[in-house]
């Protein structure tokens, strides 16, 4: 969910190069807008040097390079897995031997789920072996499989209409692809609907905005008082071609097996670490991605590219010998995937702290070509970071646009702090979303050096302000 943010009287501004003092009555910051823009200003120089190092200088790829090292060496790190675990204490070395500060583990408890074995075969109007991927958190099948009619629907509306007709069936889903938001609801909650009219199961429709054959997988969600039912997503192709099928008449009959398991939670961490902060170390600009990811690909764009820009934009400022007013605090965060399971206990740990937050920074959006930031915060505050922004024009990266969100900071964000998080291209994502397909192949080491620059450029600006972000 996006959440927006508006007005608050006051200003944030600093005094950089010994320009004097702010002046304060009653709390609130008197600086002139204009003084804000000047002080901003004077970070070209700096804005450009990151630039430099991350596209051009010795930093470049190496985010990328040490993406793949990760993902090629553990593969795919699913929540409760024995894989994320060894990802995890793998970033924490890593983290202490690139020379940041305050490295550590905080300990979380998280879901685990196990998919196990699991098919789907048409076996009328024809035989047919369909590719599946079992939903997380659902139920497995009995031993022996669910066989039974298909009822294919193209909504919730339409499940509705002809709910006698889907007692006893396996409920399929052909929604339309229009964007993430408004479809995903068919996966996260086309197993409940489907339990409320008596079927036995639900295949839905992938997620997905292009598909060559491939099935997505994803949270889905029971609710108390719904039977619970085994759901699986199938792919684009198999949905319409059973759409055209019953369209004609044809009786569908569907063999589906799945060895899915739930597991008692597991322990787990967040992996924490800093450029503690010269002038206001009590004080946070926090960049984030997941560590987490699904059992299929290699997790690279979800979200090994956002996790690894955001220890990249550290990595920058480290090198480059800058130490920001404010600390920068790098998190990678765990169980995302289950509905930022990790980032909750985060913020239930440390919301007491919360006016000690200037802004939030999530890279969950991919890591391609950037087409520039998305801000949830006052108009003030978006003022001001429009102003950062302005820094990335050497690599024409300047824009700043409204609904910044990401599942592990929307606490924070719901709760009044700024909140950014990296757009770009998104129809590229979600063709390889939560697939078989999101592996290093799809990333480009161009591109992350660009989003890299992006994310040091923005978070460090922001961490050497005098004051935090204005707040509505």
């Amino acid at each position: 969910m996006k959440f927006l943010l508006f007005l608050f009287v006051g200003v944030v501004h600093l005094l950089s190069l010994n320009s004097g003092k702010a002046i304060y009555k009653n709390d609130i910051c008197q600086r002139t807008f204009q003084e804000i823009k000047e002080e901003i200003a004077c970070y070209g120089d700096v804005a450009k040097a990151i630039i430099n190092l991350a596209v051009y200088g010795k930093a470049q790829n190496r985010s990328y390079e040490r993406l793949a090292l990760l993902v090629d060496t553990v593969g795919p790190r699913p929540s409760g897995s024995k894989s994320l675990e060894k990802a995890i204490q793998i970033m924490h070395q890593n983290l202490q031997e690139d020379g940041l500060e305050n490295v550590h583990l905080e300990p979380v408890k998280i879901p685990h789920w196990e998919r196990g074995e699991e098919s789907a075969v048409m076996l009328e109007p024809r035989i047919h072996k369909m590719a599946i991927l079992g939903l997380g958190s659902s139920i497995g099948t009995p031993p022996e499989g669910i066989t039974a009619e298909v009822l294919v629907v193209t909504s919730f509306n339409e499940l509705q209409r002809r709910a006698p007709e889907a007692r006893g069936k396996i409920v399929v889903y052909n929604q339309p692809y229009t964007n993430y938001s408004r479809t995903v609801q068919y996966r996260v909650q086309g197993a409940v609907e489907a339990a409320k009219v008596g079927a036995l199961a639900s295949l839905i429709r992938s997620v997905a905005s292009f598909s060559i054959y491939s099935p997505h997988t994803g949270i889905q969600e029971y609710q108390d008082g719904v039977p619970k039912i085994p759901t699986a997503c199938i792919t684009v192709e198999d949905a319409e071609m059973m759409s055209r099928m019953a369209s004609r008449g044809s009786r569908i009959v569907i063999q589906l097996k799945m060895g899915a398991k739930n597991y008692p939670d597991a322990d787990s961490f967040n992996t924490v670490a800093e450029v503690i902060g010269s002038k206001y170390p009590e004080q946070v600009v926090l960049v984030s991605g997941h560590l987490d990811s699904w059992d299929v690909g290699q997790g690279a764009m979800d979200d090994g590219g956002g996790a690894f820009i955001s220890w990249e934009a550290l990595s920058l400022i480290k090198d480059l010998g800058l130490r920001p007013k404010r600390t920068l605090r790098l998190v990678l965060w765990t169980a995302e995937e289950q509905g930022g399971i990790g980032a909750f206990q985060y913020y239930q740990l440390h919301k007491a702290n919360i006016s000690n937050y200037s802004l939030v920074m999530e890279s969950d959006l991919g890591t391609f070509l950037p087409s520039g930031l998305q801000f949830t915060g006052s108009e003030k505050a978006r003022a001001i970071v429009e102003e950062v922004m302005s820094l990335l024009q050497p690599i024409n990266i300047t824009q700043v646009f409204r609904a910044g969100e990401g599942t592990d900071i929307n606490f924070w964000i719901e709760a009044g702090v700024p909140g950014a998080s990296l757009l770009d291209d998104l129809y590229k994502y979600f063709s390889f979303h939560h697939s078989h397909g999101d592996t290093m192949t799809v990333m480009d080491p161009k591109q992350m050096n660009l989003a890299a620059a992006v994310w040091a450029v923005v978070s460090y600006v922001i961490a050497d302000l005098e004051e935090m972000l204005p707040r509505s």
